[in-house]
């Protein structure tokens, strides 16, 4: 059971001395406890009552819920009673998946020391790594910690020893607990004020505010989530965003208990939102610097750097007249989720859309799916790809994210694609079955390492359109699920790619078009094929469906035509009488062959784009 929790601390609303600040975050692999971690410290410091607790309380969306994973970076505000004194802890939940890595990168630089937690039985991962040096990238002070240290499958000493070897942590720098049951917490938050630093901001300094994240409200309009470095913001006073060179009246501001709770005064060093009767979207930007535009700065706060999508698909509504909609839900989402992009596109057989960009397979599935449920929009998505550079005899480039835009071979002297470095973490014994896995998909190896008798990193260099399919769930099935996987890009390098087309009934159908390496174009278009010939229903005419590289055709299916019995009402008499019936119908069929439309079913794109690899 977790310890006896301290009595209620109520939130301070007048001036916070910065020394009893600390900002800090959460920081892990997938499912090693960062929520449970975070829902304990919040229990312990008594910021919830015991009837509004629950698991994963900053797990605000029905999808984290639902998926058991964190897909939003939360904030909080802890007051916490220690040695006399009460201190603001700043506590930012991190998500754990490398596709939400833009997420973690933003906390960081909105805080100023890392907790950074590693499952006792899993031990180090991937993300684990990754996370570690983002970190330190950042300057921040880090704290490792063990967890689930109380389960029977916990090995402390060994997972001690892969954070000494891999990250350069000296064992006794390494705390253990149990956030499950709340062990170790109290001493967590001891070394916690002891270890971080407080913030250096100067109160007295113009004031500078950093925007780490925004949320849209129907009813009040833009929500900022800021840290103010310098200076202190007041409710009533007029603010400038100094992206858009805007002002506005600020109609309150508050702390993060992790209900939005209004105060008087945000200081130096504190974590709070802001409210100032922002309607337009396009004036807010993450990481945009907050000013008083009477007494403005002579610098802006760093901010971030913009994340670069490498997945693109295009999203457009199932039905036409939610065009509108959409736009408007993803201008919303986009300010909510600054690593995504997207821009208008026409296609023949979907109408007008979106191609969007994501950072990854399970970003652009959450996206959709957030905009379908927080929209009420059904969509058809079409395939996936990455980015790609083509490079023309005069030796200009161009960076294309939908194969549309591919022009013809004869106009393409190089085609490039993106690649990636990529670090499995994974049991020894299932190094041969990876090694196969990586060299099927065009992997080059690169190095080995052991980091224990039973546990090896492997790297290769692999295309990110390889990665970005299949390959974690072929991961997970190599390794019996103790797999993990992390990458890097490293940038673009030459290949033998295609463009394979679909054509049902000679019309190329743009939103099946995909860009696939030449030695996989007449596999993958034999799959596409037969995958399409069992969607589409048969038509009074016969369909062909065919699969092609420019004018080549690789790939062929033939669906045949609905037949009708035109005799069935001639009882005997002439032969001549059907002949000439079934005349009739042949030349009809061959009429309706060339004018005739073929419906392609909104399940047929569905099936054939749910998986393309």
């Amino acid at each position: 059971m977790p310890e006896k929790v301290d009595t209620l601390i109520q939130p301070k609303l007048h001036f916070m001395n910065p020394s009893l600040i600390r900002n800090f975050c959460i920081i892990a692999h997938i499912d090693h406890g960062k929520s449970t971690l975070a829902d304990r410290l919040i229990e312990t410091t008594n910021t919830l009552d015991k009837r509004d607790l629950r698991e994963q309380v900053l797990d605000n969306m029905d999808l984290e819920r639902e998926r058991g994973i964190t897909i939003k970076a939360s904030a909080v505000t802890l007051h916490h009673d220690f040695q006399g004194q009460i201190y603001d802890l700043n506590l930012i939940d991190t998500p754990g998946h490398v596709d939400f890595h833009y997420e973690v990168s933003r906390s960081l630089a909105a805080c100023d020391g890392a907790v950074l937690l590693v499952d006792a039985a899993q031990g180090v991962e991937a993300q684990t790594v990754a996370n570690a040096y983002a970190a330190i990238e950042h300057d921040l002070m880090i704290i490792p910690v063990l967890n689930k240290i109380d389960i029977a499958q916990a090995r402390p000493e060994e997972v001690t020893a892969e954070l000494e070897q891999i990250l350069g942590f000296h064992p006794d720098e390494v705390r253990q607990i149990s956030a499950r049951s709340g062990i170790g917490i109290r001493e967590l938050l001891s070394h916690m004020i002891h270890s971080f630093p407080p913030p250096s901001g100067d109160i007295t300094a113009p004031l500078r505010a950093l925007i780490f994240d925004c949320k849209f409200d129907e009813f009040r309009g833009v929500i900022m989530f800021i840290r103010v470095v310098d200076g202190d913001l007041q409710s009533g006073q007029t603010i400038q965003l100094l992206k858009s060179q805007t002002a506005y009246e600020v109609t309150e501001i508050g702390h993060l208990r992790p209900e939005m709770t209004s105060c008087k005064k945000l200081t130096a060093g504190q974590v709070g939102y802001c409210i100032a009767n922002l309607k337009s979207l396009d004036d807010v930007h993450i990481g945009d610097t907050v000013t008083n535009p009477e007494r403005p700065p002579k610098l802006a706060l760093p901010g971030y750097q913009q994340p670069k999508p490498m997945v693109f698909c295009g999203l457009y509504p199932v039905e036409s007249q939610d065009f509108e909609k959409l736009r408007s839900a993803l201008m919303k989402l986009r300010l909510n989720d600054a690593s995504f992009i997207y821009e208008p596109e026409t296609s023949e057989g979907l109408g007008f859309g979106f191609r969007c960009g994501f950072l990854g397979m399970l970003h652009m599935d959450i996206v959709r799916e957030r905009l379908e449920r927080e929209s009420n929009i059904e969509l058809i998505q079409t395939a996936p790809n990455v980015t790609y550079q083509i490079v023309f005899p005069d030796n200009s480039i161009q960076t294309i994210s939908n194969p549309q835009d591919v022009p013809a071979d004869s106009k393409i002297e190089a085609f490039h694609e993106p690649i990636v470095r990529v670090s499995f973490l994974l049991p020894t014994d299932a190094m041969g079955s990876m090694m196969q896995l990586c060299e099927d998909r065009r992997g080059v190896y690169q190095k080995t390492e052991y980091l224990s008798p039973l546990r090896a990193m492997l790297i290769y260099d692999l295309p990110l359109a390889e990665v970005i399919y299949d390959l974690y769930d072929k991961l997970k099935s190599a390794t019996r699920g103790y797999g993990t996987m992390d990458y890097e890009v490293l940038g673009y390098r030459p290949a033998d790619l295609v463009r394979l087309d679909l054509l049902v009934a000679n019309h190329r159908v743009d939103a099946l078009s995909t860009i696939v390496h030449r030695k996989q174009a007449d596999r993958r278009a034999r799959r596409l094929v037969q995958r399409l010939r069992n969607e589409i229903d048969r038509h009074l005419f016969e369909v062909i469906i065919q699969a092609a590289i420019g004018n080549r055709i690789i790939a062929r299916e033939r669906i045949a035509p609905l037949r009708k019995n035109v005799t069935a009402k001639c009882y005997g008499g002439d032969i001549t009488r059907k002949r000439k019936l079934w005349a009739k119908q042949r030349a009809g069929k061959k009429r309706l062959k060339q004018v005739g439309q073929v419906e392609i079913p909104q399940r047929a794109f569905l099936a054939v784009l749910d998986n393309q690899a």
